[in-house]
């Protein structure tokens, strides 16, 4: 990794490589510059990763993650989808708890596409005890938990996700915690113009929103239990 506080930062080729992948997203265009995608891209999103992680020991210890589990694949999984393009057109890496599922916990994330750095923190895919634990938590304290989201807004906007219509089963139809219950993800999301990623203020932008977001990450996280973990879920 280059020892150079505040530096981490992507050369202009990686903006340009992404935005030519997005236009000729097939193997023939690929595989040519895939020098150009490890050097320009994947080389500096480790170093990258290791300089968050040595922030996360500050304020976040048990999201500190090895870079090759937190770098995603720029391979996509085509075998259930109706798109069958090859590659993803953005470079992401994720930051779970220690001990949880790589994507049913709360956690900090963040991807680089052609038009934005997209960062957010939060629970995306939790399963249904993830979902018992945190909705119980709501339950029990939504007045704290309220005011906690408030946090992170000026840098990260409201806590927003996908909900249901209907009060799950178990709670109160009347609880004042309702629009809490009912949602079924907890997230903060921000995108930020693509080329503060290749200035030196890139890690810096991001750093500020996860410690802005970790409070509330850690109370998403602070009823659930750690599962073995299948290691294909570490890809």
């Amino acid at each position: 990794m280059r020892v150079c506080d505040d530096q981490e930062m992507f050369p202009p080729e990686a903006l340009t490589f992404l935005r030519g992948l997005e236009r000729n997203n097939d193997r023939d265009w690929f595989q040519p510059r895939k020098e150009i995608f490890d050097t320009k891209l994947k080389a500096p999103m480790v170093d990258l990763i290791e300089a968050i992680n040595a922030e996360l020991m500050d304020f976040a210890p048990d999201h500190v993650t090895e870079p090759k589990r937190a770098l995603y694949r720029i391979y996509r999984d085509t075998r259930f989808s109706n798109d069958k393009t090859p590659y993803k057109t953005h470079i992401a890496a994720i930051f779970p708890r220690k001990g949880l599922e790589k994507h049913a916990g709360a956690s900090f994330y963040f991807h680089l596409s052609p038009k934005e750095l997209g960062i957010a923190s939060g629970m995306y895919m939790p399963g249904p005890d993830e979902l018992l634990a945190v909705r119980t938590m709501l339950a029990e304290d939504a007045p704290s938990f309220r005011k906690l989201i408030k946090g992170p807004e000026k840098l990260m906007g409201k806590l927003h996700g996908d909900a249901v219509k209907r009060m799950p089963k178990g709670f109160d139809p009347e609880s004042p915690a309702g629009d809490l219950l009912k949602m079924k993800q907890w997230l903060y999301w921000v995108e930020l113009d693509s080329k503060v990623a290749t200035t030196p203020k890139l890690k810096s932008e991001i750093v500020k929103r996860f410690r802005a977001a970790a409070p509330v990450v850690e109370r998403l996280n602070s009823r659930l239990k750690p599962k073995a973990v299948d290691p294909r879920m570490l890809d």
